[in-house]
């Protein structure tokens, strides 16, 4: 009797095992061709939307958010293989829902933010920005969570959807035209109207300096050691940097030529005999 209760424990247990190696081998296929499939479908999604141009920062946002809620399918049926009741899923889905969303609820605020950035486009992909943590460089995509920038120095940067929605964020590319201004010093003595002519003949002569609004150049302040004149122009975003950098090369080359000095900083020291 006790032989045969064994022998029947033993095939219980050889059905229980063979039963479960089957349900976890067949969730492991899923798993691999499931993640397979979502890979292939967003890559799908993702070149349909750029052939039908797209706004960029709402398809990298929209793929994003498919990804995820397409791996959670592939996890429910993988669940499901393995003999979890739907009811019971739901069950603590729903219990989950209440904690992970409690615990979790920064993240909650990333994907408003996500959604707002959406809606009100303070910046799109491919706009330079600067976030109030003082963070510098080009969007590449805009996702559920985050937002990646690279900076100029091409680092990789993951901002959170939520702070960027809430903080100040200076656009850097919105508008056509940008106005630079530079400050110069001169000697005390030097002419400042030559200084002042010079610098709009240098401005005129570069063909990136824009003639509306019109450049200008003025005394902006006496200094202890100098005189400080201000040199105003615009230009386009894209020839901002390589303006300024073109025009103060100029200026240091061509004002020595002209008389007008860069002084360096000095004290008059006055001593009393008794």
């Amino acid at each position: 009797m006790n032989m045969i209760t064994l022998d029947a424990l033993v095939a219980k247990l050889g059905q229980i095992v063979a039963e479960f190696g089957t349900k976890l081998l067949a969730a492991i296929a899923i798993w691999v061709i499931g993640f397979w499939v979502v890979k292939k479908v967003i890559a799908s999604i993702g070149f349909a939307m750029k052939a039908h141009k797209v706004e960029p920062s709402l398809a990298t946002f929209s793929l994003s958010f498919l990804s995820i809620t397409m791996k959670v399918f592939v996890f429910i049926i993988i669940l499901t293989t393995m003999g979890v009741q739907m009811t019971s899923i739901v069950a603590v889905l729903g219990a989950a829902s209440l904690a992970i969303g409690m615990a979790l609820s920064g993240m909650l605020q990333n994907v408003a933010g996500g959604i707002v950035i959406l809606l009100f486009k303070p910046f799109r992909v491919g706009d330079a920005i600067e976030t109030a943590t003082g963070n510098i460089g080009i969007v590449k995509r805009i996702m559920i969570f985050t937002t990646q920038i690279n900076t100029f120095d091409n680092q990789v940067l993951f901002l959170p959807n939520g702070a960027l929605a809430n903080g100040v964020i200076t656009n850097l590319t919105m508008g056509e035209k940008r106005r630079t201004d530079l400050t110069v010093a001169i000697s005390y003595g030097d002419d400042v109207e030559k200084a002042r002519e010079l610098a709009l003949k240098i401005l005129k002569k570069d063909k990136r300096v824009l003639k509306d609004p019109t450049p200008v150049v003025f005394l902006s302040s006496l200094d202890d050691s100098s005189v400080t004149i201000n040199v105003r122009y615009w230009t386009t975003f894209d020839d901002l940097l390589s303006t300024k950098a073109d025009v103060l090369e100029t200026i240091y080359k061509e004002f020595p030529k002209n008389k007008l000095n860069f002084p360096f900083p000095q004290m008059d020291v006055h001593v009393k005999k008794k």
